[in-house]
């Protein structure tokens, strides 16, 4: 896709300069005057500029710098710094409330004043509130644990503290919460204290390292990610961070981690690594502890920068680290877990499609469903520029155990996407076509309106037989556009959630190019410049891909996903491109398939079992508030926990227990759960078959 790259941006003229140590004129609070302010550098001028005529040229969402996107800007802003509301008091607030229509004045006019200042307030309130931690810490019985009181741990309508007393007492729970975690996991008293003063040192050490980059970054992604959540202004750092070496990012556990919110969160789990084998994180997860050998201490890494974190979890292949980790679905009050992982370098092969068979009976015949599972569209680009013979390549893979499958004589086909957050897009179009003969897969619009569209050119089909797809909510991208393109030929059953909604494009550009080569590093740009369309003319972008049979899920639609994003994209449709359905799945019968397993959903244990326990597990997550009580929160976590076993019990064949590196194969094998969704799936797939053949049958008679 090179007419996506740097080549579509201009040159961009450069205006009037200005010096970092300018006012503007500008007034704020006289307590934000502190030796230790943090100011903008004259580099960040020229990266302000630049960023804003890009964004405001160029973007594909074309929105107008106005006091609209400025309101827009400085919520975004505010809740960046202070995401939880814990450190800005109300009076801050309404100090800063002059400023709420002029942040796109300060783009425009090249001034960074103002965001700098809103900054230095944060610096001067967490210092009230690093004085208060430590002196409630280093005072004697800081906690009564016999109290009953409570805290509500969802800050997200708080209102701001009016007054220092009033964060106080919020921060004396917050604390109190913690050391009672602590102290139920097994710490003495002393410990827990001292654990809890670590963890906020090492905050007082992170605030501290804080300079003038990473402010300027939060002031422009306020602008950047008003537009939509996957534009992103990079500063140098975090652009060299963004560019680095894939292999050695991924060497370790293979996750890639963000640090948001003072906690060290999984961005994604990479296929082939030790994590994804174990199947023991997942996304959005929070890392709290890590430890090194199956021995080591566990350091609490809350407040770490993610570098710093980095260097702790990574090590040499075969060694082990244990990593004591909260859950992105826990409830609240679960203690966190602890996982054992051995550190290996990620194994490309891994990475690759894979095949399994399930045996299904139905109507008292044996069914053999064959399985591919996808965990992303990979390609081999060099290798397939130099026309190598054996390239990787997802849709070469996906041939060969089509091919093996078929010679196993397996009545159906289910391709897992559940998790692919996609990958290659030359990828997703060619691994269309082993499934319809020619015709569009996918529709690119430009920012300027021109449409795309890509085809798959090959004649022939790898495999014409009955077809299902497994999607989930963190299928995403690639994964949208093949299973929205084979719901659209009507190729096959989509099974599962609703897909993630990911459905733009995006280039990085390099800031630098633009200025003298001796200058200072000014950054990249992270921007959206278009947007995915099926074929039928809908966008993948935020809808996603909803299936033709829905399985019960334990989250709600906009809990994850791109709709979780206040700044997503719309949906929107464009034209239909010009395309023909096979129709091989049509109205009738997805109508006696859903009507069958509606049935068993009432009569099967296992589904019944399943959609009991995601309900109660779904009405347990929206109870925020746990108690300070250490009696009662005993239970508390008693009942989260039982909740905890329960959902491992159901799902997708994820392992509760932990093996030894050396354990028998055998061992593990007989440990591994059972994939309800998998077989329900199958299931489907088995309807299908015998539907149709009644049908076709039918049809038959009535011809003759």
């Amino acid at each position: 896709m090179k007419k996506y790259l740097i080549t579509l941006i201009p040159v961009v003229m450069l205006g009037v300069q200005r010096g970092p140590e300018e006012d503007h004129g500008l007034v704020l609070p006289t307590e934000t005057s502190l030796s230790e302010d943090i100011k903008p550098i004259e580099a960040q001028f020229k990266a302000e500029e630049l960023t804003t005529r890009i964004l405001a040229n160029y973007h594909y969402r074309k929105i107008q710098l106005n006091d609209s996107l400025s309101s827009a800007m400085f919520d975004r802003f505010i809740e960046g710094i202070d995401p939880n509301k814990l450190y800005y008091q109300a009076s801050d607030l309404a100090a800063f409330e002059q400023y709420r229509n002029s942040f796109d004045d300060y783009l425009q006019r090249r001034e960074l004043a103002v965001p700098f200042k809103i900054y230095n307030v944060f610096r001067k309130r967490y210092q009230e509130r690093s004085d208060y931690i430590h002196t409630l810490l280093e005072s004697k019985n800081p906690f009564d644990f016999n109290e009953n009181e409570s805290i509500d741990t969802d800050r997200e309508k708080a209102q701001w503290a009016k007054n220092t007393k009033e964060l106080d007492d919020t921060w004396r729970k917050y604390l109190k919460s913690e050391a009672l975690d602590l102290k139920l996991s097994g710490k003495a008293d002393t410990a827990y204290i001292a654990t809890l003063s670590d963890r906020y040192k090492n905050r007082d050490r992170a605030l501290a390292r804080i300079r003038t980059e990473q402010v300027f970054q939060m002031f422009m992604n306020a602008y950047a990610e008003s537009l939509d959540p996957h534009t992103n202004y990079l500063a140098p750092t975090s652009a060299d961070r963004f560019k680095q070496d894939m292999s050695q990012s991924l060497e370790g556990i293979g996750a890639i981690l963000r640090e948001e919110d003072n906690y060290i969160k999984i961005v994604d789990v990479i296929p082939g690594g030790p994590a994804f084998k174990g199947k023991q994180l997942k996304k959005e997860d929070k890392i709290i502890g890590v430890a090194q050998g199956d021995d080591g201490k566990i350091v609490d890494i809350v407040g770490w920068f993610v570098d710093d974190a980095v260097k702790l979890i990574k090590g040499p292949k075969g060694t082990v680290v244990r990593l004591q980790v909260e859950s992105a679905d826990a409830l609240p009050g679960t203690p966190p877990k602890e996982y054992r992982i051995v550190r290996e370098k990620i194994k490309l092969e891994e990475q690759r499609a894979s095949k399994e068979i399930v045996s299904l009976q139905s109507a008292g015949k044996d069914y053999k469903i064959g399985v591919i599972d996808i965990p992303l569209f990979y390609r081999d680009f060099e290798g397939a520029q130099h026309k190598e013979k054996e390239f990787s390549s997802t849709t070469r893979d996906v041939q060969k155990l089509i091919a093996e499958l078929k010679k196993e004589s397996v009545d159906g086909i289910v391709i897992d996407l559940r998790n692919n957050g996609g990958g290659s897009l030359t990828e997703a179009v060619s691994l269309t076509g082993l499934f319809i003969d020619k015709g569009p897969v996918v529709q690119v619009k430009e920012s300027q309106g021109e449409v795309e569209v890509q085809s798959d050119n090959d004649a022939g089909i790898a495999y014409d037989g009955p077809l299902a797809v497994m999607v989930n909510r963190f299928s995403a991208s690639a994964s949208e556009i093949f299973a929205g393109a084979i719901q659209d030929y009507k190729r096959g059953l989509i099974v599962g959630e609703q897909t993630y909604g990911k459905g733009t494009v995006q280039t990085l550009i390099g800031l630098n190019q633009w200025v003298p080569k001796e200058s200072d590093q000014l950054g990249d740009l992270k921007l959206t410049v278009a947007k995915f369309y099926r074929v039928n003319g809908s966008s993948t972008q935020l809808k996603g891909v909803t299936p033709d049979l829905e399985l019960p899920s334990a989250f709600k639609l906009h809990e994850f996903g791109e709709g979780s994003q206040t700044s997503a994209l719309p949906w929107d449709r464009i034209a239909s491109s010009d395309y023909k359905a096979v129709n091989m799945v049509n109205d009738q019968l997805l109508a006696k398939i859903r009507a069958k397993y509606e049935s068993r959903l009432t009569t099967d244990p296992e589904l019944k079992t399943l959609v009991k326990t995601l309900a109660e597990f779904k009405k347990a997550r929206e109870e925020k508030v746990v108690s300070l009580m250490e009696s009662k929160r005993k239970v508390e976590r008693e009942e989260a926990e039982k909740k905890r076993l329960a959902m491992k019990q159901i799902g997708e064949g994820e392992d509760e227990d932990e093996f030894s590196e050396d354990a028998p194969e055998k061992a593990k094998e007989t440990k591994k759960k059972k994939d309800i969704y998998l077989t329900e799936t199958g299931r489907m797939l088995v309807d299908y078959i015998q539907l149709d053949k009644e049908f076709s049958y039918a049809v038959t008679k009535k011809k003759k």
